[in-house]
């Protein structure tokens, strides 16, 4: 398969796993697996690629956050949205300083999948037995920043997941409201870390040695396929939970562990 392909091939894998609760990083590390590993900035920008898809379909929410961002209710989104990302920045300094690192193997990976899909099974059945509430408190806002950091750590979490379920558990329990939430925190979230590997990369004279043109495609693809993927799943999450996820994860899960054997 030529380089190009894999490009794309990961383009896409990134673009449709980054918003769906299934983990874009567990997703590309068990591609890179068999296509060949590809820097960390590329792995990174090409969720900045899908990040940017959002933007996009949340233009107008954002616009108007910013436009009359002095008014008690906007103003209080934007503040619950800077705390899970410095809550996030934080603790994801603290771990690159600690030296954590992406696992090699895939086992790791397998069992943060079939645990991530168990654990979807126990929120959903702890929401529906709650009411249905869609606004973003405090506690919400720190939780969503907080568990952020579990994707980075765990690769197979999925950071769409651990902020979704996480804001659901805190008592943001309409889906629709969650979702949208975690993916308006992944904005900053995202775009800086590529920033951070940037500029990390461009430290250790390794910037010269990436291949943009690979990296623009990758970019490109993931954000067309990722503003596919995230209108679809923003349709879906109004009538549906989350349970097809939590399978689809389980059954990954297993298979990654029955073929390491």
């Amino acid at each position: 398969m030529s380089e190009t392909l894999q490009t794309i091939v990961l383009g896409v894998i990134e673009g449709l796993t980054e918003f769906l609760p299934i983990s874009s990083t567990g997703h590309l590390l068990i591609a890179e697996h068999w296509l060949g590993a590809r820097s960390e900035l590329f792995n990174v920008g090409i969720q900045a690629g899908a990040i940017l898809a959002v933007v996009l379909i949340f233009w107008q929410r954002l616009v108007d956050l910013l436009m009359h961002w002095r008014e008690t209710a906007q103003r209080t989104y934007l503040g619950q949205l800077a705390l899970a990302f410095f809550v996030t920045m934080v603790g994801g300094l603290i771990v690159k300083k600690l030296g954590a690192s992406l696992p090699e193997t895939l086992a790791p990976i397998a069992w943060a999948l079939i645990i991530g899909g168990a654990l979807i099974f126990v929120v959903e059945a702890l929401v529906a037995r709650r009411p249905v509430v869609d606004v973003v408190t405090w506690k919400v806002a720190f939780w969503v920043g907080a568990c952020q950091i579990l994707a980075g750590v765990f690769p197979g979490t999925s950071r769409s997941a651990a902020t979704i379920f996480a804001a659901m558990l805190a008592g943001l329990t309409a889906r629709p409201a969650a979702a949208e939430f975690a993916f308006l925190v992944g904005i900053p979230t995202m775009f800086a870390a590529t920033g951070y590997e940037l500029l990390k990369e461009r430290s250790n004279l390794g910037v010269g040695s990436e291949d943009w043109a690979q990296f623009a495609l990758g970019f490109v693809v993931s954000g067309i396929v990722a503003f596919i993927a995230v209108k679809w799943l923003l349709r879906y999450v109004q009538t549906h939970r989350f349970t097809i996820f939590a399978w689809y994860r389980m059954a990954l899960g297993v298979a990654l562990l029955l073929w390491a054997h």
